[in-house]
């Protein structure tokens, strides 16, 4: 039942972050009723992970909302170091 519970604020969570954007009106409603479930569910893992982002929740609920993205400077960013790990070896 632990692992089910689990599951489903992973899935909710998981949509949250592909509709990031997409629904700006909802996310923030969203987000802190996901947060409220995610403490009470009683899995230590899950719980910590939301109290990481409650102290983050200005920065968390602007990434959702927002339609801007820095993925693409990311990729470039990966895909630099990745060059340069495997000049240096």
């Amino acid at each position: 039942a632990e692992a089910v519970r689990v599951m489903a604020l992973v899935r909710r969570f998981a949509a949250l972050l592909r509709t990031a954007g997409h629904a700006a009106s909802t996310a923030s409603a969203a987000f802190d009723q996901w947060l409220d479930d995610a403490r009470a569910s009683g899995v230590r893992a899950v719980e910590t992970f939301a109290q990481g982002l409650t102290q983050d929740a200005a920065a968390v609920k602007a990434a959702l909302t927002s339609s801007w993205s820095n993925g693409q400077t990311e990729g470039q960013v990966t895909k630099l170091k990745l060059l340069k790990r495997t000049m240096y070896g």
